[in-house]
């Protein structure tokens, strides 16, 4: 998906306007396998570009998800919560974590595109 901006710590953003909605690569989920359980931040809460914002546990281990750009969590996939596989099925799509209003939409452009992720990940 070219709309899409990735972290090398493999979180993904794709820009609406002022949000930016925010989900673990199609990599990331791999390496983990099927994931049983998310825990996701309350709405209203404050991440910094970097911070932990929720866990994603697998199988295989838990991994804490970074927030890829600072703002305010304005909206979590409660789905999620009854059904942690779809991060497997739709890691880019239904499998999004969270939606934070950005506090300063430039972070987004020190992220990685498509090609430079893929790059990225080819190097691992």
């Amino acid at each position: 998906m070219a709309d899409l901006r990735y972290s090398e710590d493999h979180e993904w953003v794709r820009v609406e306007g002022d949000i930016a909605v925010i989900g673990i690569s199609e990599y990331a989920q791999d390496q983990l396998g099927d994931v049983v359980f998310v825990e996701l931040p309350e709405p209203g809460r404050a991440v910094a570009q970097g911070d932990e914002a929720a866990v994603v546990e697998s199988v295989k281990a838990a991994s804490e998800v970074y927030a890829p750009v600072s703002g305010e969590v304005v909206a979590v996939n409660d789905p999620l919560a009854d059904d942690p596989g779809l991060v497997n099925r739709e890691p880019t799509g239904g499998g999004w974590f969270l939606k934070v209003r950005m506090s300063d939409p430039d972070e987004v452009e020190a992220l990685l595109d498509e090609p430079a992720y893929r790059n990225f990940v080819s190097t691992l």
